[in-house]
Parts: C-alpha cells; structure tokens; sequence
C-alpha cells in the first residue's frame, strides 16, 4: 500500500522571497529555421543572445518527431551556452537515453502527441505513474534534476512529489488562454487554482515553476506568487522579437518579472 507524501513546512527566510529565474525557450527559434531548410536562424545563437540578455537558463524540447529542436542542437547548447540547460522531453527510453548521455542542468518531463501544435494541458502523473516514476529515478540517478509539467490540480501535484519528482512546472496555458479571450470568469476560475496549487506543491517540499503562453502582464502577475521561483518563456519573446528584437523583448520580460516580483507577499 503507497502511502501519501509527507508534507514539509515551507522554508522561509526572514520575510524574503526568493528570486525569480527565467528560462527563455528557443524551440520556436528552430521552427522558424526548420520551415525553410539549413542552419539560419540558429537556436544556440538565440540561447547565447538570451544568456546575455539576461536569462537564467535555455530551455530547449527534444520532440519525438524533431519538429523544431534536433538532437545537434541539444548537444550544442549543452556544451556552448553558459546557464543552466532544461532539457523538455517525454518520459520515453529514447530521451531518457539521451538526456542521461547530454546531463543538462535540469530534464522537464511534459506530454507529448503527434497531432498537437503545442504542448496541451499537463502531464497525467496519476495515469502515467509507472513510466513516469521510472524516468525520473533514472534521470535522477545521473544527477539531473528533474520537473514534472502538471496542471495545478491537486491530485498530480500529490502524485508528483509521491514519485519523488523535486520540482514541478504549473502549466499556464488555461489561464493564459482566457486572459487573452477576455474570459474574467474562466480567467479568475483559473488563477485561484494556479495560487492555491502553488501553494499547496510548496507544503509538500516541491520547488514551483510555471510557464505556457505567459506574455508581459501575466509574467508580472503570476510572478507575484512568492512560491513560484522560475518562468520559462518561449513563444511569446520569439513572437515579440521580430518587432523589437530577442534581447530587447528577454529586458522587457525581466522589467515586468521584477515589478511583479516586487509585490510577492505584500
């Protein structure tokens, strides 16, 4: 018989907050090279202009089908950028092999289908427990750190931190996606279990991350939760980079993380 995860007290500092990370994903950077062929633009030269930009770290997706990121460019951010590597991959033999063969800083487990545009809602912990649980102790064995893209919903939050995963990544897109519809209904619907969820994922000694479709406003909003130590961010910069170029957007970003971040437990 399992037994439930032992909640911890969540750690504090003397009042403080702990600073807020941001990972800038380059996927879509390969997306845009991959439409038309050859090396332009590269992936790793974006990491390196987000790293001097300001990001914490680069976060990059192995997909099963290499629609954007390939294998070169996952070995070369490895070895060329210098912040931390989060290496998104589904809790496959292949990736598992690969990541435990490129050690990057950190591996994010997320689901993954053929058919979807984008990564759609979070990983089902509870369904895939066996898969996942047996990725994540490898993973942790060649001392990755591992996350688990979830919803907030309690029940994968508990089955999360059940199979020894140390952080999770709150899945955003929900909220995000009603924001942009103008649903304030949905939206606040959304919000409440985002904050409760981080809340609740912080009593069990997970670290909290968050990330899917946050622009500026709600990087500023979501940044204010104090349990929530690190935003990866993609889409939205690449979009805004072709107005104002990447390390412009990756400032903006920063400025709007540190407003929001400013209001974190007042």
């Amino acid at each position: 018989m399992s037994r439930a995860p032992k909640r911890v007290a969540p750690r504090r500092t003397a009042g403080k907050v702990a600073p807020l990370r941001l990972g800038v994903n380059v996927d879509h950077i390969a997306t845009i090279r991959n439409a038309r062929g050859g090396q332009h633009p590269d992936p790793v030269r974006a990491a390196k202009i987000a790293v001097a930009a300001g990001a914490d770290g680069i976060t990059a997706h192995l997909r099963e089908d290499r629609r954007h990121i390939r294998d070169d460019d996952i070995a070369r951010l490895k070895a060329e950028i210098s912040k931390p590597l989060n290496f998104e991959m589904a809790a496959t033999a292949e990736m598992v092999g690969i990541a435990c063969m490129t050690r990057p800083h950190a591996c994010c487990i997320v689901p993954e289908k053929r058919t979807e545009r984008t990564t759609e809602g979070g990983l089902d912990v509870i369904t895939g427990k066996a898969a996942i649980a047996a990725a994540v102790k490898e993973l942790k064995s060649a001392g990755i750190r591992v996350s688990l893209f979830i919803a907030a919903d309690p029940a994968q939050i508990k089955a999360a931190a059940a199979i020894g995963a140390p952080v999770i990544e709150i899945h955003t897109g929900a909220w995000c996606e009603a924001l942009a519809q103008k649903n304030k209904t949905e939206a606040a619907s959304e919000w409440k279990r985002i904050r409760e969820g981080a809340k609740l994922a912080k009593t069990f000694g997970l670290e909290v991350h968050a990330g899917h479709g946050l622009d500026y406003d709600s990087a500023e909003a979501i940044a204010a939760l104090p349990e929530v130590v690190e935003l990866n961010i993609g889409h939205f910069l690449v979009g805004e980079a072709t107005y104002v170029g990447l390390a412009q957007a990756i400032k903006r970003m920063r400025v709007a993380m540190d407003r929001g971040r400013a209001r974190a437990g007042a």
